[in-house]
């Protein structure tokens, strides 16, 4: 019988301090490659003609993104040891597979809409049970009353496209980047000629452009780390692809639907967590640190001018390299 964990424990917190020094390879939009074990509850869902991402919650089941869960569509997750290969036969030797793991069902939140994108989260339950290891365990969900920060550094994950298509070379290694979060009314105002950002979705990305997800990364996990935990904060939805200057990437927020998730799989309730996020913030504008007091006060001010619905033309600030 599949082993239990308890706890959406992923000790490994030197990302922040290590992220800098790994490879200069560039992929995601802006990214790099993730190394073993990372990112050890993402999964890749595999459709006849496209693919997802996914995060595992319990050894069962998984959250993804409604778009990606069709009626007509036989799922199975290539969950695999080390997230650095999606395929059966792994192309690298050092890296073994499970292979892969059918989708048994799957449930659409019920307020979906195709058109606006709401609501746009579905579970799906596997055929079997996986085995936690260290490769292998779920992530945490933020409960329902967690508040997330403007500038709080998140990381999304994904095999997607590295540039408007620019399909991910072999060996197709898993992707990371570093995004902050951003405020709902500045990404409100960025979105509001082209679609309608509502309290059940949540921003990440940079006013630059350049770092974020693309096409095949729908789905997948934007995760944010407290303390000795990463939480599932937020399911990738849409986007202007890839990545273009004041559109960031815009996600399904995950506490949003807590009391969605918890009475359709109540075995993942002792992995719904209160957390309250703090430590240092970075900026939207691609610089290092928002406690830099002229960076502080543009982006205080950008926000402030953001609330008070001025034009997103009139007042683009580019802090950053």
């Amino acid at each position: 019988k599949p082993n239990s964990i308890p706890f959406c424990l992923q000790p490994d917190l030197n990302r922040f301090c290590l992220a800098q020094e790994r490879t200069k390879k560039i992929r995601i939009v802006g990214g790099v490659n993730s190394r073993p074990g990372m990112w050890p509850w993402q999964v890749y869902l595999r459709g006849p003609n496209f693919f997802c991402g996914g995060s595992l919650i319990t050894s069962k089941w998984i959250i993804s993104a409604a778009h990606c869960c069709h009626r007509s569509v036989v799922y199975e997750m290539a969950g695999q040891i080390f997230p650095q290969s999606i395929w059966r036969r792994s192309p690298n030797p050092d890296y073994s597979t499970i292979g892969s793991v059918k989708v048994k069902n799957f449930i659409i939140n019920p307020n979906y809409t195709t058109f606006t994108k709401g609501s746009d989260i579905c579970l799906m339950e596997l055929q079997t049970e996986l085995n936690f290891t260290q490769y292998i365990s779920p992530v945490c969900l933020p409960a329902s009353g967690v508040a997330f920060p403007t500038g709080l550094p998140c990381w999304v994950t994904g095999w997607g496209n590295i540039a408007r298509n620019g399909n991910l070379p072999p060996p197709k290694t898993l992707q990371e980047v570093l995004v902050p979060l951003i405020g709902a009314q500045v990404c409100k105002s960025y979105y509001s000629r082209v679609a309608n950002i509502t309290d059940n979705m949540i921003c990440a990305g940079y006013v630059s452009g350049g770092k974020g997800i693309c096409q095949g990364d729908s789905g997948g996990p934007l995760v944010c780390a407290q303390a000795d935990r990463w939480y599932l904060v937020g399911i990738v939805s849409f986007g202007i692809p890839c990545e273009q200057k004041y559109y960031p990437s815009v996600y399904g927020r995950s506490n949003a639907f807590v009391d969605w998730i918890t009475t359709l799989v109540p075995e993942v309730s002792p992995n719904v967590l209160n957390v309250n996020f703090t430590g240092t913030l970075i900026s939207i504008y691609n610089v290092t640190s928002t406690t830099e007091p002229i960076t502080a006060l543009i982006w205080l001010l950008h926000e402030l001018l953001w609330c008070l619905c001025c034009s997103p033309s009139l007042f683009i600030f580019d802090c950053g390299s």
